[in-house]
């Protein structure tokens, strides 16, 4: 395998999803089954641990917001390929997601899209297109690199 690449490309996992009771554990644990089986869990490293940690986080954080601002969540979609991550959420609303005014980290809530823009690599939204009704918010997060086997913990 060339340098900078890790694992084969356009891998892809689906969740097709109705409702919203359950919906954020059913999307982190199939996202944590996605990651071990692409090799990111268990962890090599702990900046490689931490990343887990932000992609199930980023995780909670989309399809809740689905739940709260769009019916909830239709689909998750798992996109691995050359050491890239690509969570992509589906739902019906055509209403795309707006940064709010800033507010106190100390109040609850409005939180969710300055953890997008601090974890992520890149985010977005995009019309699901051909006619279909609603849009996809999608995120992007590289792996960490690996770290060599002759390296200290």
């Amino acid at each position: 395998m060339a340098d900078g690449e890790d694992g084969p490309p356009n891998q892809v996992r689906r969740l097709v999803l109705h409702g919203t009771r359950g919906v954020v554990s059913r999307c982190r644990d199939f996202t944590a089954k996605a990651l071990a089986d692409w090799g990111w869990i268990p962890p090599d490293s702990e900046e490689a641990g931490e990343r887990v940690e932000d992609v199930l986080l980023l995780v909670s954080e989309v399809v809740t917001n689905a739940c709260l601002h769009a019916g909830g969540p239709e689909e998750l979609v798992l996109r691995h390929g050359r050491g890239r991550l690509r969570v992509e959420v589906h739902d019906a609303s055509p209403e795309h997601p707006r940064v709010r005014v800033p507010r106190s980290p100390a109040l609850p809530g409005g939180h969710g899209l300055m953890v997008l823009d601090r974890l992520a690599g890149d985010w977005g939204s995009l019309d699901k297109g051909q006619g279909a009704v609603g849009k996809v918010v999608w995120l992007e997060v590289d792996r960490p690199p690996r770290r060599k086997r002759d390296e200290p913990d």
